[in-house]
């Protein structure tokens, strides 16, 4: 496994010595609609055909060394849009029990779940047929999107669901749905299933489990036309490939049998990713399975940790619920379950989330009826109504500001008030200020894009981070520090990671994100060394384009010592400074000057076989200060002033 060749300890000491703190886990098999087992030994609800829910053990067996993940076969035909997981026994759609009236204690009226329909572009339509499982829905409408995005949870839909004059179903008992929903088709492209009442019926699996009883099934869906004749007609009988229907759904139904194991994908597990030397032997951040989990699997993996004496210092509850289409109601009703249940365990335990995807304005989704749209504000209104926000002790968010094939030099510039800004937003739907924020996944984009391994992601790095704590972030955790080899992008080849490596993840070099990291953790901030006082700062210049070339981070540290990180965006030239502080005073003594840039580090676009060269060190010396002293600033780089200040 490939896991075996990152965890080495040479690997481990040289993720180390990139000097980063505590550690956050990264559950991918959520970001795959599919569910894992943290692990192996345990039980299923049905324990004679080893499927349904199943519960991890709490007892202290061999060590964990791999986590495996398991398909869903309730997916059916839903993919949210994303990359699933796939398994042998797909089988119908159905939605999270988790999300019925007997687990909520609400009205089912107040969860809908519900399935979109993109017949990816507009089609004709004024029929529906309906593949029914069970459970069914006794009551649902169907609907048509007037407008355009009604999946962009991101820029946020622009439109409005509109039922069919004849979409209004009640009453249903069940079976294949043949549905005439107008006298004239109307053109439309997406299609909304919204199921208010369930029949509550159990489905092929048996009434011996309440969570086969509840919730919504569906086999299959199909929208076209209805002639006068009684003839149906599938307005997408003949779309193969891009153009063929897609379907996502509200939630999706965690069961799931032994046959369903993916072995082929891998995630650490707990005992090896604890005990390898890579937390620091500081508190964790770690994660819960929610969309696709129970909440006794999630109480029970955390009573096996602090069985093992691990220490958490949170547990993100989830995996970007706004990247899969989950209304922010439903996360908050999943979320007080799996709150409850882990607080059982441990009482004192900090729990957070949402987790979502990189975003760089607010998480809009449709209107609710007060005409809401904010996907983090309808959250903490919920989890307020239901005296449940004290459950949420922090806030965390993945940070992914850019579009990867379209980065240019210049987008460097607008990292810093792209971080600030999403800080403001959050506040502004309504956290409030003793909620810490935090960033627990980032890179410059979601998906590879060269610029990762260029001088550019270092700066970029050094500013997203300052930027972060100037605009009151708590808590940044970096994650792409294992090693991984160079891979093709729409903008050269590059790595995720730290370093480069071979396929079998010998380390081969360094990118300019460990030079960096060692600019931020071991001549910016003192390490591993306690309280730093963080203080705004500014520089008084611009470029002839209006932006400002070099941006300025200034800390009071423990020793004593005043920091100030300056990042240098001009690619050409560099800059000199003199540094002010408050009440006109200025470094005083030896200050050490430490700088990283292109001059230290230039990567070679060269295929599979890229490189950096020069590939570092960071350079630095000590210079005299004094009130009318200069400092340089190399181009394109990342320098440090450090000393007292009178």
């Amino acid at each position: 496994r490939d896991i075996d060749l990152v965890y080495t300890p040479h690997i481990i000491q040289e993720s180390l010595s990139a000097g980063w703190g505590p550690i956050t886990y990264r559950n991918n098999s959520e970001l795959r609609m599919a569910a894992w087992h943290w692990n192996e030994n345990g039980t299923w609800s049905d324990a004679e055909h080893k499927s349904g829910y199943f519960t991890g053990s709490t007892e202290l067996g061999e060590p964990i060394r791999y986590i495996l993940e398991y398909a869903l076969p309730h997916r059916g035909f839903s993919t949210s849009g994303d990359a699933p997981v796939r398994g042998p026994n797909l089988s119908y759609w159905k939605s999270n029990p988790y999300l019925a009236s007997k687990f909520t204690g609400e009205s089912d009226a107040l969860h809908p779940q519900w399935v979109v329909v993109d017949l990816k572009t507009e089609r004709p339509v004024n029929a529906l047929r309906i593949g029914w499982e069970n459970p069914y829905a006794k009551r649902y409408q169907v609907q048509y999107w007037i407008g355009k995005d009604a999946l962009d949870f991101d820029a946020g839909p622009q439109g409005e669901w509109k039922t069919f004059p004849q979409g209004d179903v009640k009453n249903f008992s069940g079976g294949v749905a043949m549905l005439k929903l107008a006298n004239e088709p109307v053109e439309a492209r997406y299609l909304r299933i919204w199921m208010i009442e369930s029949s509550n019926t159990c489905d092929l699996h048996g009434a011996s489990d309440m969570r086969n009883c509840v919730g919504y099934a569906i086999q299959d869906i199909r929208a076209g036309t209805w002639y006068g004749t009684g003839e149906f007609r599938d307005a997408s009988e003949h779309a193969t490939g891009n153009q063929a229907p897609a379907y996502t759904s509200s939630s999706i139904d965690p069961w799931h049998s032994v046959g369903d194991v993916n072995d082929r994908s891998q995630h650490t597990g707990f005992d090896l990713f604890y005990t390898s030397g890579l937390t620091n032997n500081l508190p964790a951040l770690i994660p819960v399975s929610m969309l696709y989990g129970t909440p006794g699997d999630a109480a029970a993996q955390i009573a096996y940790l602090e069985k093992r004496g691990y220490p958490i210092r949170g547990v993100e509850m989830g995996e970007e619920p706004d990247g899969k289409h989950a209304l922010p109601e439903d996360y908050g009703a999943l979320y007080i379950q799996w709150a409850a249940a882990i607080h059982k365990v441990d009482p004192k335990l900090k729990l957070g989330g949402p987790i979502f995807e990189g975003v760089n304005e607010d998480i809009r989704v449709w209107p609710d009826s007060q005409g809401r749209t904010s996907w983090m504000g309808r959250l903490v209104d919920y989890l307020k109504s239901h005296g449940r926000l004290d459950d949420l002790a922090f806030v965390s968010f993945e940070h992914y500001p850019f579009e990867p094939c379209t980065i240019t030099w210049e987008t460097l510039y607008k990292e810093p008030e792209l971080m600030k800004h999403i800080l403001q937003v959050w506040r502004a739907d309504g956290v409030p200020k003793n909620v810490p924020l935090i960033v627990s996944e980032s890179h410059l984009a979601a998906q590879l894009t060269g610029p990762m391994s260029t001088i550019f992601a270092g700066l970029w790095l050094a500013d997203n981070i300052g930027s972060f704590f100037e605009g009151g972030g708590a808590a940044f955790f970096h994650s792409p520090i294992q090693p991984q080899p160079v891979e093709k992008s729409c903008l050269g080849w590059a790595s995720w990671s730290n370093f480069v490596a071979d396929r079998d993840y010998n380390i081969t070099g360094y990118t300019s994100l460990y030079f960096a990291a060692q600019m931020i953790n071991r001549e910016w901030v003192q390490h591993n060394s306690g309280l730093h006082r963080m203080y705004r700062s500014t520089t008084d210049f611009k470029d002839q384009d209006g932006n400002q070339p070099v941006t300025s981070y200034a800390v009071d540290r423990p020793d004593g010592n005043w920091s100030i990180m300056l990042v240098n965006r001009d690619q050409q030239s560099a800059h000199s400074v003199r540094v002010v502080f408050g009440g006109n005073k200025s470094f005083h003594g030896p200050v050490r000057w430490t700088s990283f840039g292109s001059e230290q580090y230039a990567w070679h676009n060269e295929g599979p076989t890229s490189f950096a060269k020069p590939d570092g060190p960071l350079t630095g010396t000590t210079l005299s200060s004094g009130p009318d002293a200069t400092y340089s600033v190399p181009k394109a780089s990342i320098t440090v002033l450090r000393g007292k200040v009178e």
